[in-house]
């Protein structure tokens, strides 16, 4: 049935074919008896499968990625959908209309998307608002991640400035934080992966903390090993909650020749979906040789089936995100892979 609906979506802009997607979905998750007949198709309830990491419980390790939901305004749906958790974002302080349309691209054949979105969302006060709104009406167990960056006209020496920014907007309404400086989308952002800028965000977020929110930093997979290292090094020095690994990458290598010329056409952005599994699967295991269990990892990077989220939990990572996975696989992923899980 889905691969049906979604040829038919994909006829459409991928940002139209997402903005439809999602108001239908809205609109079932608001209808009490559509939302309980959907949430019985597709939640699996094995607590088994139920983790605890950096002192959240979290129902199923698989969560939906930062980028989906930026707005933090389909969460309803998400959860009938039987999300573990999601996280919500990049969140910047101030709104942003992000970059110039087209701006997100599918590559079907090898099941992947490139996009240079830039941080397109509403602002942390308007989401902070709306997640509160949720929050005191709706009886969720969701985990929600806030996902957090700076804005593009922010210069880089005051970026921690924003980070904190948004700490304090959404710190109330959000159940832990990923710090967003690896997206290639936002021009120089990901200079702040350097270890004395890291060092500056994470010590200034701490020192804000008085809660102790579990604060996560999200990392590329086109960083050299001696890049790696430093953060390695980094976790020992400065509070650090646990990794996200990966963002979307660069290396257009791993596209098939077709693709890779198609690529250069489309332009500058980040590439997800397939081609990224191994890429990212390499990164995780050096981060996991270097931290071992002393740090959670949250893996995300070409996860489509129950073998892809099995890999990466073997490979040292506690709780797996998709994101294009749920673009082509429809919203049974989550199902698939926790009932593959359970085998």
């Amino acid at each position: 049935m889905y691969p049906i609906v979604r040829n038919t979506l994909f006829l459409l802009p991928p940002e139209t074919a997402h903005e439809v997607s999602m108001k239908g979905l809205d609109l079932i998750a608001s209808v009490p008896f559509l939302n309980q007949w959907m949430s019985n198709q597709f939640k699996v309830s094995d607590p088994s499968l139920a983790k605890t990491v950096f002192g959240l419980h979290f129902p199923n390790p698989v969560g939906l990625g930062a980028g989906f939901d930026k707005n933090a305004a389909h969460l309803d749906a998400l959860e009938m959908l039987g999300f573990g958790f999601v996280e919500i974002g990049t969140v910047t302080p101030k709104p942003q209309a992000g970059n110039l349309k087209p701006r997100l691209f599918r590559i079907p054949d090898q099941k992947a998307l490139i996009n240079r979105m830039g941080f397109n969302n509403d602002g942390v006060e308007a989401i902070a608002k709306r997640l509160k709104a949720r929050k005191t009406s709706a009886h969720s167990k969701l985990i929600i991640g806030g996902n957090i960056g700076k804005n593009k006209v922010t210069e880089n020496q005051d970026a921690w400035r924003d980070y904190c920014t948004n700490f304090i907007g959404l710190e109330d309404v959000v159940d832990y934080f990923v710090v967003n400086v690896s997206s290639p989308n936002t021009p120089g952002l990901r200079e702040l992966q350097e270890k004395e800028a890291l060092r500056k965000i994470f010590s200034e977020l701490q020192n804000i903390n008085k809660n102790n929110k579990p604060i996560l930093l999200k990392i590329a997979p086109d960083l050299e090993t001696s890049a790696l290292d430093d953060i390695i090094a980094l976790t020992a020095e400065v509070k650090i909650d646990g990794l996200v690994s990966s963002n979307t990458t660069l290396d257009r290598s791993l596209l098939n020749p077709m693709n890779t010329e198609r690529a250069k056409i489309i332009g500058p952005g980040g590439l997800s979906g397939q081609p990224l599994l191994l890429k990212s699967n390499e990164v995780l295991a050096y981060l996991y040789q270097g931290i071992g269990d002393k740090l959670p990892i949250i893996a995300s990077g070409g996860i489509f089936k129950p073998a892809d989220a099995k890999a990466k939990l073997e490979a040292g990572a506690s709780l797996v995100q998709v994101w294009t996975g749920f673009i082509y696989e429809g919203p049974a992923i989550v199902k698939n892979i926790l009932q593959g899980l359970s085998k």
